[in-house]
This record gives C-alpha cells, structure tokens and sequence, in this order.
C-alpha cells in the first residue's frame, strides 16, 4: 500500500487507495486496458471518487510513476553517496535497486513499461528522473575509473547497461 502518515486526513487515504487500486488494475490488465471503473471498484469507491481525486486516468499512472521514479532516485541517490570505494557504492546501489524492484514488482512493471500512456509533459519529467538515475550511476561509475577499479571501454553503455541488469527483477513471477 501507498505510505500514508498517521496525520494524514481523510483525501490522502482515499487518494492512497485510488493509487493503490489503480496500480493492481495497471498490473492485471495493463492501462489501456483497465477502466476508471476497475480501479474505483478495486478500491471500493464509485466511479466519480477517482475524478473526485484525480482528474484522470493518466494522472494516476503520473503520480505512480513520479513517485516510483522519485523513490528509485532517493535509493539511489543514498547509496551512491554511502561512505566506501566506488566499487562498493555501485555494488550497493545495484543491490539496493534490484531488491527495491524485486520486493516491490507490480509497481516498478508499471513504472518502467507504461511511460508510453503518459503525456508527453509528464513523460518529460519521468525522463528527467531517469536520466537523474543514471547520472548517480555514472559518478560512481567515473570515481571507479578515476581510482582505477573499473576498466570500461564505454562508461555510457555500462551506465545503461546497469538499469536493465536490476529492473528485470520486475519480471519475475512474485
């Protein structure tokens, strides 16, 4: 389920539902292939509480996916930044990025295999999460090279090459 703090009024909760609701529908039937019906009956509200909350369908895959990129990048982030040599950093962050997406697959399917049904302004700015992602990466990526503990011909492609190595995780059976 969507964190939702204790203090949280009772829109929040609702809205945690709508996101939680609407991410097992994406799962089962895909985006387009899910209803605003689906995620209000998997939530157990009327069709209008999703308008009521969302002004639509995309804007749930939005706020699942910037929340999911968001978490994904603080992850990242956190590990890239942990005391140790480069080599240690990039084996916590692909330890910590493949169990993220492993304990949490439904949702990182989602995020990673939906962002066509996006707008193409929130799909910008998932792309810029992204390529934030990446760019953690890379530091430590180039601090290994600058320290002699990584030997890569091309720091672009072992950079990309990291994502798709801890996000098949996502395509596990649960």
């Amino acid at each position: 389920m969507s964190a939702v703090p204790e203090s949280a009024g009772r829109g929040d909760v609702t809205r945690a539902r709508l996101l939680d609701a609407a991410v097992e529908a994406f799962a089962a039937k895909g985006f387009h292939g899910t209803t605003t019906r689906d995620i209000a009956a998997a939530a157990g509200m009327s069709p209008a509480a999703v308008y009521v909350h969302h002004r639509s369908k995309e804007e749930l895959l939005h706020v699942i996916s910037r929340e999911g990129h968001q978490t994904t990048l603080d992850l990242v982030r956190a590990a890239a930044g942990a005391a140790g040599s480069p080599t240690e950093r990039l084996a916590a962050i692909a330890r910590d990025f493949a169990r993220h997406h492993a304990r949490g697959h439904t949702w990182a399917r989602i995020v990673n295999y939906e962002l066509e049904a996006l707008s193409p302004e929130h799909r910008e700015e998932i792309r810029g999460l992204r390529i934030a992602i990446e760019q953690e990466v890379r530091t430590v990526i180039d601090a290994g090279l600058a320290a002699g503990e990584f030997d890569v011909p091309d720091v672009g492609m072992a950079t990309t090459a990291a994502g798709p190595l801890t996000t098949s995780a996502t395509t596990w059976p649960p």
